[in-house]
C-alpha cells in the first residue's frame, strides 16, 4: 500500500488534476489523499469571517465568484455532458449549501464545515473524472475515519480500526480517493487538521494502514537546504532522516507540515517528497537512515516573540522553571527556544494570543522584558556530536549578524539562533554563502 498526497496547487486546475490522473495508476494498492484545489481555502475563510460580520450580501457575493471558479473547471475537465451535468450538479448542492449560512447565525461549527467543503468539492470532482475515463476507484469520505480526541489530538486507534473497516468493503479494489485536512472530533462535528494538515492526513492514513511509502507530492522537487523564495543558488536535499525533517519542518520549511513526519517515524514508513510538475525529478526522501556528517539545510521561523524574565531569587531556587513553564502550560502556549543563566531566563513563543495575561502573571517573579518580530533560524543536520567546526563555520558566517539567543547542545539536529525579522534574509544568504557553497567548493 502506497499512500499519495496531492496538494492545493497539484489540483489546482482541469490541467492538473488530469496530469495527478496519470500520476496515481498503478497495479498496487493506494490510497490518494487530495487537498482543496488551490485558492479555495482562502476563499472559504473569506465567506467564514463575512458571515461572522452578518455581512451576508459580501458573503453571497464571494460564493457566487467562487461557484463560477469550479463551473469554469468544470467545463474544463471533462468530455461527456453527462459528466457535466453530474458535476455542475454536484456543485449548485455544495455552494447552497453554503449559501444557507447567509439566513441564520454563524458560529465556529458553522465555520469548520464551511471550510471543509474544498477537499470534499475537489476530491469528488476528481472521481467523477476517474469515472469518466475508465479508471476504477473508490471514493473514501474521510469523515467516516479521521477523527481526534478532545485534547484536539488524532485518535490513531480509532483512525486504525474505521479505516480498516472502510477498506474491507472494498476487497478487490486497488485505488482509493479521499480527503486531506478534514476530520470529525470527539463530538462527531466537523472538524479539521489546521493548515497544511492533508500532510498530516497523509501520514497518519499511512501509519493506519500500515503502508510501505507516503508520497507528498507539490509544486517544489523536494526540501531544499534553503529558502528557495528569498536564497539563490539553493538545491533539494536527496535524503533527510526524520528528525531531521521534522526540525526543518517545525522551523519553517514549507514544503512539510510540521506535525506530519511523527507517525511515518513511530512505524517507520519512508517519505518522498515529489514535485507534480517535474515528476521524474528525484525529491527528497526522509526515512529513519542518517548520511551524517555535514550541515544538511537551513529554515527560518517569522513572528516569534522573546521573552526575558529577570529575577535575582532565580539564583539557586528550585522550582523556577517549573513555575515559570506552568504559566505557558496554562494558557496552552507552546516554548521554541529557551537560554537560561543564573538571573534570568529568556523563551521564545510563536503564538502571542494570550500574551498580554502571560506576561502579567511572569511578572510576578520578577523583571519581564517582550520583543517582537524576531525570527527563528534553525541550521539542521546530523553534525553536533561527532563533527568540529560547524558551529565554526555557522557564527563566521553571521559575524556581522546581531544574534539575541543560541540555543545549542539539545538535539545533535540542529542549532537554533533567534534574529530579528528584518536581519532574516541577509542570514540566509550569508549563511548560504558560508556553509553550503563553500561546501559545494570544497567538493
Amino acid at each position: 500500500m502506497r499512500i499519495l498526497k496531492f496538494g492545493g496547487t497539484s489540483v489546482g486546475s482541469a490541467e492538473r488534476m488530469r496530469a495527478v490522473a496519470s500520476l496515481i495508476q498503478s497495479d498496487e494498492p493506494r490510497i490518494v489523499v487530495l487537498s482543496a484545489m488551490s485558492g479555495t481555502t482562502n476563499a472559504l475563510v473569506q465567506i467564514a469571517e463575512t458571515l461572522y460580520q452578518n455581512k451576508n450580501q459580501e458573503a453571497n457575493a464571494l460564493i457566487d465568484a467562487l461557484h463560477d471558479k469550479y463551473k469554469q473547471v468544470v467545463e474544463e475537465l471533462y468530455t461527456s455532458t453527462e459528466k457535466r451535468k453530474q458535476a455542475n450538479e454536484l456543485l449548485i448542492t455544495h455552494f447552497d449549501y453554503l449559501r444557507a449560512f447567509t439566513q441564520d447565525l454563524f458560529t465556529i461549527h458553522e465555520e469548520r464545515a464551511v471550510l471543509a467543503q474544498g477537499e470534499l468539492l475537489s476530491t469528488a470532482l476528481f472521481q467523477f473524472f476517474l469515472e469518466e475515463n475508465g479508471i476504477p476507484s473508490v471514493l473514501l469520505p474521510a469523515l467516516n475515519f479521521m477523527k481526534i480526541d478532545e485534547n484536539e489530538e488524532p485518535d490513531a486507534p480509532y483512525i486504525a480500526k474505521q479505516l480498516k473497516t472502510e477498506l474491507e468493503q472494498y476487497p478487490d479494489a486497488k485505488l482509493f480517493i479521499t480527503q486531506g485536512y478534514i476530520c470529525r472530533n470527539a463530538f462527531g462535528e466537523i472538524d479539521n487538521l489546521k493548515r497544511g494538515g492533508s500532510d498530516y492526513s497523509a501520514s497518519l492514513i499511512g501509519a493506519a494502514a500500515d503502508a510501505n511509502e507516503i508520497q507528498i507530492w507539490t509544486d517544489i522537487s523536494g526540501m531544499h537546504n534553503n529558502d528557495p523564495r528569498i536564497v539563490k543558488n539553493t538545491y533539494p536535499i536527496a535524503e533527510l532522516s526524520f528528525d531531521e525533517a521534522a526540525e526543518l519542518a517545525y522551523f519553517g520549511a514549507k514544503i512539510l507540515h510540521p506535525s506530519s513526519v511523527t507517525p511515518a517515524k513511530k512505524k517507520n514508513i519512508p517519505v518522498r517528497l515529489l514535485n507534480t510538475m517535474e515528476p521524474e525529478a528525484q525529491g527528497t526522501t526522509i526515512s529513519a537512515e542518517s548520511t551524517g556528517g555535514s550541515i544538511k539545510a537551513v529554515a527560518a521561523k517569522d513572528g516569534i516573540t522573546a521573552i526575558k524574565i529577570k529575577s535575582g531569587r532565580m539564583l539557586l531556587a528550585y522550582g523556577f522553571l517549573r513555575s515559570v513553564f506552568e504559566v505557558f502550560e496554562r494558557y496552552k502556549t507552546p516554548i521554541d527556544m529557551i537560554t537560561t543563566s543564573e538571573v534570568a531566563v529568556s523563551l521564545t513563543i510563536d503564538n502571542d494570543k494570550f500574551l498580554n495575561e502571560i506576561i502579567s502573571e511572569l511578572e510576578a517573579f520578577g523583571q519581564v522584558e517582550v520583543d517582537k518580530e524576531q525570527t527563528i533560524i534553525c541550521v539542521v543536520g546530523d553534525f553536533i556530536s561527532t563533527r568540529s567546526g560547524s558551529a565554526f563555520k555557522i557564527f563566521e558566517s553571521l559575524e556581522h549578524i546581531p544574534v539575541r539567543m543560541i540555543s545549542y547542545g539539545g538535539s545533535k539536529n540542529n542549532i537554533s539562533l533567534l534574529i530579528e525579522t528584518r536581519d532574516k534574509v541577509e542570514a540566509l544568504t550569508k549563511l548560504n554563502e558560508g556553509i553550503f557553497e563553500r561546501n559545494t567548493s570544497n567538493a
